[in-house]
C-alpha cells in the first residue's frame, strides 16, 4: 500500500492544529462558564486557563504515540494500539454513535439559533426549523460530493478567526476606555446559580475540543517525531491565549450580569458585536460567526458521515460489507444515513432539555467530550507501561499530569449535575453493548 507524503512542515502544522480546535465552542461557552465560576471574572479567567492547560498537556502526551501510530484514525488507532483491537472498536462505536451525532445536533442548533437572531425572528421553532435545514444540507453536500464539503472546511478555517480576534482586541480596547472592563473584574455577577471551579473548567471542554483530531496529521507530517509535538504545543497554547484574549475582550463590551443572563447561546458574541461596531456592521461580524459554526458543523458531519465506514474498513460490527461501499462519488452513503439518523436522536434528547423532559439538563455539549477524555486514560497507562525508551518526564511526568486532568474534568461535568452524568451514561452503555453484540455476530458469521 502507498504511503501517505511527508508534505506538512512545522508552520503548516501548527495552523492545522489552531485551525482544526478553533471553531464556535468560545462564542457560545463564555457566559456558561463566568456562570460557574460564581460570576466572578478572575476565577472564570483561571477556569480558562485550567482547561487550557489540559488540553496543552494532553495534546503533547498524545503526541508521545502519536509519533510512533502513523496511522489516519486518531483516538481510535491509539487506543487499539494500547489495548487491543476490541477496545479500538469500541472507541470507534461510542464516536460514531454518540461522539459525533451529538455535537453534530449542537451545532446545527447554533447554526439556527444564530440565523433566528439575525433575520429577526427568534423562537424556539424558527430556530429548530433552521437548524433541521442546516442539518439536512450540510449532511446533503456530504452525499453528493465529499470534495465540495472538503473545500469548504478548508474555506471556513480563516473566516472564524476574524470575530475571535475583532472581538479579542476592539472589545479589550473598547472596555478599558469605558470602564467596563475594570467594572467587571471589581464587580461580581449578581444572578448566578450555585458552581465551583472544576464546573466551569468542564464547560470550557466544548471550546477546546478537536485537539485530539490534529495529532492524526503525524504521518503526513515531516520529522513527526521532531514537529508533531512542538506544534501540538505551540499550537494550543495560541489558541489558549486566543480564547482567554477574547473572554476578556467580552467582558470589555458585557457586563458580567449580562453574559451570565445570555450564557448557553451565542447571544453573548451576536450583542457584543453589535455595541462594538453597530448594526451593520456588528451583524456582518456575526454572519462570520455564523459562518465559523457551519463550518464546525461541516467538519464533525465529514467525521460522523465516515464513522461506520470507517468500522467496516476493519471487517468490525454489523454488515461491514455494506458500509464499505462507496458511491460514485466516493461518498460512504450508509454510513452517512446512520450518522443523520444518530443525529437526529440526540437532537431530540438536546430539544428536550429545553422542554423539561428529562428532569433535568443533560448537556451534551460536555458529556460526550469528557467521556472521551476518560478514554484517554488507557492510552496514558500504556505510555507508562511500555514506552521505556522516553525520558522520566514524559514517560511519567505529562502521562499522570494529563490524568489528573481528564479525572478533574470528569469530576466537573459529574458534579454538575450527578443525575444527567448518570441518565448519560446509561445510554452510553447501553450503545456500546449494542455494538458488542452485533460485533460478535460479525465475527461469528466470518469464523463460519
Amino acid at each position: 500500500m502507498k504511503s501517505v507524503a511527508k508534505k506538512y512542515g512545522f508552520f503548516t502544522a501548527v495552523s492545522m492544529v489552531v485551525g482544526i480546535v478553533i471553531g464556535s465552542g468560545v462564542f457560545k461557552s463564555a457566559g456558561d462558564v463566568l456562570s460557574l465560576a460564581g460570576g466572578d471574572l478572575v476565577t472564570s479567567i483561571v477556569a480558562w486557563l485550567i482547561g487550557g492547560f489540559i488540553m496543552v498537556i494532553s495534546a503533547y502526551t498524545f503526541s508521545l504515540v502519536a509519533v510512533r501510530v502513523e496511522k489516519n484514525s486518531g483516538i481510535v488507532d491509539y487506543v487499539e494500539t494500547s489495548l487491543g483491537e476490541r477496545a479500538g472498536y469500541l472507541i470507534a462505536w461510542f464516536m460514531n454513535f454518540v461522539y459525533y451525532p451529538t455535537l453534530i445536533g449542537i451545532l446545527a442548533w447554533l447554526g439556527g439559533s444564530i440565523s433566528a437572531t439575525l433575520i429577526g425572528a427568534e423562537s424556539a421553532y424558527v430556530t429548530w426549523l433552521i437548524a433541521i435545514v442546516y442539518l439536512i444540507g450540510t449532511y446533503g453536500v456530504s452525499f453528493l460530493s465529499p470534495v465540495i464539503a472538503g473545500k469548504w472546511q478548508v474555506s471556513t478555517t480563516v473566516i472564524k478567526l476574524v470575530p475571535l480576534f475583532l472581538i479579542a482586541i476592539v472589545g479589550l480596547i473598547y472596555g478599558l476606555i469605558n470602564g467596563v472592563t475594570i467594572e467587571n473584574f471589581t464587580q461580581n455577577a449578581t444572578n448566578v446559580a450555585s458552581g465551583s471551579l472544576a464546573q466551569a473548567v468542564a464547560v470550557t471542554v466544548f471550546a477546546y475540543e478537536g485537539w485530539i483530531i490534529a495529532t492524526s496529521i503525524n504521518a503526513e507530517l515531516k520529522d513527526a517525531k521532531k514537529n508533531l509535538p512542538k506544534a501540538l504545543v505551540f499550537g494550543t497554547i495560541i489558541i489558549v491565549l486566543s480564547y482567554t484574549l477574547f473572554f476578556i475582550g467580552l467582558s470589555g463590551v458585557l457586563t458580567n450580569n449580562e453574559a451570565v443572563n445570555l450564557g448557553g447561546s451565542l447571544d453573548t458574541t451576536v450583542l457584543a458585536a453589535q455595541r462594538l461596531f453597530g448594526s451593520f456592521f456588528g451583524n456582518a461580524v456575526v454572519v462570520l460567526v455564523l459562518v465559523s459554526v457551519l463550518g464546525t458543523l461541516n467538519g464533525l458531519v465529514m467525521g460522523g458521515f465516515r464513522g461506520m465506514y470507517a468500522i467496516s474498513v476493519r471487517d468490525k460490527g454489523p454488515k461491514p460489507e455494506l458500509f464499505k461501499k462507496l458511491s460514485k462519488t466516493d461518498s460512504t452513503i450508509s454510513s452517512g444515513v446512520i450518522s443523520l439518523i444518530l443525529t437526529l436522536f440526540w437532537g431530540v434528547i438536546w430539544y428536550g432539555n429545553f422542554q423539561g423532559w428529562w428532569g433535568g439538563f443533560m448537556d451534551t455539549s460536555i458529556l460526550p467530550i469528557v467521556f472521551l477524555y476518560g478514554t484517554y486514560i488507557i492510552v496514558y497507562v500504556f505510555i507508562i507501561r511500555k514506552l521505556t525508551d522516553l525520558s522520566f518526564v514524559n514517560r511519567y511526568v505529562f502521562p499522570i499530569l494529563s490524568s489528573i486532568g481528564a479525572l478533574y474534568l470528569i469530576y466537573g461535568a459529574f458534579t454538575s449535575d450527578p443525575k444527567m452524568f448518570l441518565f448519560f451514561s446509561i445510554i452510553v452503555v447501553v450503545f456500546l453493548a449494542i455494538g458488542v453484540v452485533l460485533d460478535f455476530r460479525n465475527s461469528k458469521k466470518i469464523v463460519k
